[in-house]
């Protein structure tokens, strides 16, 4: 199974970052990929204190998440999206989209690990996702599971849907720039993968804001793809039985003696 990775620089215009997600689904689908990644934030990309994202926040059903499903009809291909999805009450959702090749939604996950960190505070208004709400999916014989940019800092999100039955760790991301954080970006990534002996297919926006290097990895933590600073695609091949004899070779997964469990405060 084929797989791709698109990385781009997502501004304050909607319709112009719309346009150029449309534009990277398409060359994945043309590259023979069945399923897309698009960065975390794809909606609107700002360095605005997080409380101004109450103003561009969508319903999931909002112009944005429908192109994108317009776009996954329109080219035969899955798609795994970041936006901004608006709540009843209270500050938007940081959320995840997947939606199959017809366009219809897989399911969402709504981003659990706020980054307040580096001097910002995305708690200040975004609305935490719930812990106990992984989001994973099944296409191509693979189960995928999907976190964001953040969640990659801890070891716990990435365990959880592999417990759920992931075997390919989808990554959606807005890294943003600052020192030492591209080798925080690719060592957490290798990590991850290794530690769960899964794929690993992170895609991340690219400058100015966020780092780039867009990659794929893959169960034994060897990169296969790396998309370096600019925008564009990458694209990776799963294999199943290079799946199977890594975990087999190394299995961390039957070995292990603890349990991921949510904090009581699940939303916190």
């Amino acid at each position: 199974m084929i797989i791709a990775a698109g990385q781009f620089s997502a501004g304050t215009d909607i319709g112009e970052n719309t346009t150029t997600a449309g534009r990277l689904v398409a060359q994945a689908a043309e590259a023979g990929a069945q399923l897309v990644v698009l960065p975390e934030s794809s909606l609107y990309g700002t360095s605005e204190p997080a409380a101004a994202l109450a103003a561009v926040a969508e319903d999931l059903d909002g112009p944005f998440i429908r192109s994108m499903a317009a776009f996954a009809r329109g080219h035969g291909i899955a798609v795994v999206v970041g936006t901004y999805e608006k709540t009843a009450a209270g500050p938007p959702y940081n959320t995840l989209v997947a939606l199959d090749r017809r366009g219809d939604m897989l399911g969402c996950y709504r981003k659990v690990h706020l980054y307040d960190a580096f001097g910002y505070r995305e708690s200040g208004g975004i609305t935490p996702g719930s812990a106990g709400e992984p989001l994973v999916f099944t296409l191509g014989g693979f189960s995928f599971g999907a976190f964001t940019c953040y969640d990659l800092r801890f070891p716990e999100s990435a365990r959880a849907v592999v417990d759920a039955g992931a075997d390919v760790l989808l990554v959606p991301s807005m890294w943003i720039r600052g020192p030492g954080k591209e080798d925080h970006w690719s060592t957490l990534a290798k990590a991850r993968a290794i530690e769960n002996t899964a794929y690993l297919l992170a895609a991340n926006q690219a400058g100015p804001l966020a780092t780039g290097f867009s990659m794929a990895v893959d169960p034994a933590g060897v990169v296969v793809a790396n998309a370096g600073e600019e925008p564009g695609l990458i694209v990776a091949r799963l294999s199943r039985d290079r799946l199977t004899r890594v975990r087999s070779q190394v299995p961390v997964l039957e070995n292990r003696r603890y349990a991921v469990v949510p904090l009581p405060d699940a939303r916190r």
